[in-house]
C-alpha cells in the first residue's frame, strides 16, 4: 500500500502537508514491482482469516492502485476502496472497466462515510503510522472501529519494527526505464525514513522522503485501549506463520469489533 511521501522541489524546499501531496505519478514507477499475483496470494490468506460470507461488505482502507480491492471483489465481496491520492485512484478506476469496486477519495482518519458500516476493514502493506503524533495514528484505529459492524473483522498489516531495524539496508539503487531510483534508509526518533531520489535522463529531478512510525505490539495494544477492537490472531507473514519479533517480516493483526450484549 502507499506510504507517506514528502516532496521537495528543485531547490530542496519541502512542502508542508506531505499527506496531501504524497502519491503522484512517480509512485506508480517507484512501486511498479508490487504486482497483482502477490495480492491474490495475500487475499486468499485474508479470506481464510476473516471467514466472511460471499457478498460481505469490505473496506480497503488506503487502497492505493487497488491491487487488493480488485482481488477481494473477484472473490465475491462488496468492496469499497479508499485512498487520499487522486493519482492512484485514477489509476485504479482506469483498470476497473467493469466497475467492480466503489472508489472513494478521503483521509483514513476521517472517512467520508457517516452512515455506512462494513463487515470487514483491511489496512494493508504498512498503510499505518504515517503521522508524528500518536493521537493522529490512533484516529485511524478509531475510524476502523466506527466503520465496522458489531462483530465485524479487521486486519492491520504492519511492518515488524524489530526486523526493520535489524535488517535495514542503508542504500540501494535500481533502474526503471529511463529512471534511476536511489533509496537511502535510516531510523531516527522512533521513525524509519526512506529518502528516494529519482534521476531521470541522468539528472537529479525529484526527491521524496517516506516515514513510518515504528510501533511495536504493546504500542498497538495501548492505542486500542478503550475501544471495542480486539486482536484475535497475530501473524508474521502471509503464509500464516506465528509472529516472532526477532525474525518475522511482518506484524499482521487480525481482530474483531466486540459485539456488546445486554
Amino acid at each position: 500500500m502507499a506510504k507517506s511521501l514528502i516532496i521537495a522541489d528543485e531547490h530542496g524546499t519541502q512542502s508542508a502537508a506531505w499527506y496531501k501531496q504524497s502519491f503522484g505519478a512517480d509512485y506508480l514507477t517507484i512501486y511498479k514491482h508490487r504486482d497483482c499475483n502477490h495480492a491474490k496470494q495475500e487475499v486468499r490468506q485474508m479470506i481464510d482469516w476473516l471467514r466472511l460470507p460471499p457478498g460481505a461488505r469490505v473496506l480497503d482502507l488506503c487502497c492505493g492502485m487497488g491491487r487488493h480491492s480488485f482481488t477481494l471483489a473477484e472473490f465475491g465481496y462488496d468492496v469499497t476502496g479508499l485512498d487520499l491520492s487522486e493519482v492512484l485512484l485514477s489509476e485504479a478506476k482506469e483498470q476497473d472497466s467493469s466497475s467492480s469496486v466503489r472508489w472513494l477519495q478521503g483521509d483514513m482518519r476521517h472517512v467520508p462515510l457517516p452512515c455506512v458500516r462494513f463487515d470487514a476493514v483491511v489496512n494493508l502493506f504498512t498503510s499505518f503510522g504515517y503521522f508524528d503524533d500518536d493521537k493522529e495514528n490512533r484516529k485511524v484505529l478509531l475510524e476502523i472501529e466506527r466503520l465496522l459492524q458489531p462483530g465485524g473483522k479487521w486486519i492491520v498489516d504492519f511492518l515488524n519494527p524489530y526486523a526493520v531495524v535489524s535488517g535495514l539496508v542503508p542504500h540501494s539503487e535500481r533502474r526503471e526505464g529511463n529512471m534511476i531510483i536511489r533509496e537511502a534508509r535510516y531510523v531516527k526518533n522512533g521513525m524509519v525514513y526512506k529518502q528516494i531520489t529519482v534521476l531521470e535522463d541522468g539528472r537529479d529531478t525529484r526527491t521524496y522522503t517516506e516515514q513510518v512510525k515504528l510501533y511495536k505490539l504493546p504500542d498497538f495494544e495501548q492505542m486500542l485501549k478503550g475501544s471495542s477492537l480486539v486482536v484475535k490472531q497475530l501473524y508474521g507473514d502471509y503464509q500464516g506463520s506465528s509472529y516472532n519479533a526477532a525474525t518475522s517480516p511482518r506484524m499482521i493483526m487480525v481482530g474483531e469489533k466486540k459485539a456488546f450484549r445486554c
